[in-house]
């Protein structure tokens, strides 16, 4: 029933949808229903596969910066405190700006648009995992610190043996935080581009359906958008579940 339930739950909310849409016989351009929002999808998926595409390679590619980024200048700012300092306030700076403000900037500057969208997907997702990789490898068990400087460890060591394992949980939080906020980022962005053509993503299709009055597939286009985002978040959880089934507190709860 924990498995179930959900599905059971959504499963009725799509029931009670489709038989309100069909009992005050609200029009496909303003609702549509489920059944007719399935319809829509089977018959453009060819269009709506191509653009999912799109938009799941701009995502992806942002996550992997995300990590790369976030990852090296939280290992680099629990190194020196001066660094974290000085470079930490920019990353707020970032993480707070809207990026519906900075977009058309980005477009702007850069000749290539994937990359520009890719440039915005990435500025949203970075921070998380950022401030949680730096939370974590602050966190370290200082006495374990202290015994490492005991045994004479050098700031290496102690950095591979003892601070990045500390910091894997925080690590692995803030990527599951990061892959809905590049899925965010990456849609967001597309919105401002408008990009048009063979690489448009599925931001675009959303876009151009509610021009064209086609509600069913924008609608199928929007729960696309949401299946990736859940797929998405799933397996970020199962990496992190995989990881930390063995020895961390969390993981071990959810074995029992």
């Amino acid at each position: 029933m924990r498995r179930a339930a959900p599905a059971l739950l959504g499963l009725g909310v799509l029931a009670l949808w489709e038989g309100l849409v069909r009992a005050y016989a609200v029009p496909d351009y303003v609702l549509p229903g489920p059944l007719a929002v399935a319809r829509a999808l089977a018959a453009d998926w060819p269009l709506l596969s191509a653009s999912l595409l799109v938009t799941l390679e701009v995502a992806v590619l942002a996550l992997a910066a995300a990590v790369l980024v976030g990852g090296l200048l939280a290992v680099l700012f629990a190194q020196s405190r001066w660094l974290e300092r000085a470079l930490f306030p920019y990353a707020v700076v970032l993480q707070v700006t809207p990026i519906v403000a900075i977009a058309p900037l980005i477009l702007i500057w850069v000749d290539n648009v994937t990359v520009a969208l890719l440039i915005c997907a990435w500025i949203v997702a970075f921070f998380p995992v950022l401030s949680n990789t730096v939370l974590g490898l602050r966190s370290a068990d200082r006495n374990l610190a202290d015994l490492f400087r005991l045994y004479g460890a050098t700031r290496w060591q102690v950095l591979w043996l003892l601070r990045l394992p500390s910091a894997l949980p925080f690590f692995l939080a803030g990527l599951r935080v990061a892959g809905g906020l590049a899925l965010i980022g990456a849609v967001v962005a597309e919105f401002v581009a408008g990009a048009g053509g063979s690489g448009s993503g599925l931001a675009f299709r959303i876009l151009e359906a509610s021009f064209q009055l086609r509600i069913p597939r924008m609608f199928a286009a929007l729960a696309l958008i949401s299946a990736c985002g859940i797929a998405l978040f799933a397996l970020l959880g199962l990496l992190q579940h995989r990881l930390l089934r063995r020895w961390h507190e969390s993981a071990l709860a959810r074995e029992r």
